[in-house]
């Protein structure tokens, strides 16, 4: 995952555009997916918990974009001009969905957004913690629309410097094993679809070592 070009892939794989047709057929027919939900699943039961998760955290994380052409932003608050990352996770840190945006789409709207796409893997989803960038109005809507609350973690108003805020810090976690793969340390990518994909895919190989060390 080291953010190279497919025409650039190493002489000792196949060729370019074998691996890059499987790639981008996985891609649009969701085996990407499916191949991370199963892993998660199995991921799930090593630990004694159920498949489906009743419990997540959701965050969005701003990442820089590189000159290849594709939709970015602003992100005001994090001086970042790129792209954002929407991400549910479970209480295990295992990813649960993600939605690619510009850096300039609010997390509110970054959140409907991925929250309406959410699949029957998170069925017996109940609870999801956010932070304060999520009050207001999506609350409420979450409650009309779903059968799962969002539930916002504040930071004390008495604490000053970094903390580690309880159940927030489950997201944080993931984001930074993204961040150790370097193709995730920018976006790299022209379609936000293959970034969301790349995503799937770091989870993929960062389960898949789990499995076999465990």
């Amino acid at each position: 995952m080291g953010g190279i070009q497919w025409r650039r892939l190493p002489r000792e794989y196949p060729k370019w555009q074998s691996g890059y047709s499987y790639f981008r057929d996985w891609k649009r027919s969701g085996t990407w997916r499916r191949i991370h939900d199963t892993l998660r699943a199995q991921m799930r039961r090593r630990a004694g918990r159920h498949k489906h998760p009743t419990g997540g955290c959701l965050d969005s994380q701003s990442v820089k974009t590189t000159a290849v052409p594709g939709k970015r932003g602003f992100d005001k608050a994090k001086l970042i001009k790129g792209r954002k990352r929407h991400l549910l996770v479970d209480t295990l840190g295992l990813l649960m969905a993600v939605v690619v945006t510009p850096a300039s789409v609010q997390d509110r709207d970054g959140a409907r957004l991925l929250l309406s796409r959410l699949g029957g893997a998170c069925k017996k989803l109940r609870l999801i913690w956010v932070d304060g960038g999520y009050r207001g109005q999506l609350l409420d809507w979450v409650d009309r629309h779903f059968r799962f609350h969002l539930r916002v973690v504040l930071r004390p108003e008495e604490q000053k410097g970094f903390a580690v805020l309880p159940r927030r810090w489950v997201v944080e976690r993931t984001f930074a094993w993204l961040n150790h793969h370097r193709r995730l340390s920018k976006d790299y990518e022209v379609q936000e679809a293959t970034s969301e994909t790349m995503v799937y895919i770091v989870m993929i190989r960062l389960m898949l070592r789990r499995l076999a060390h465990g």
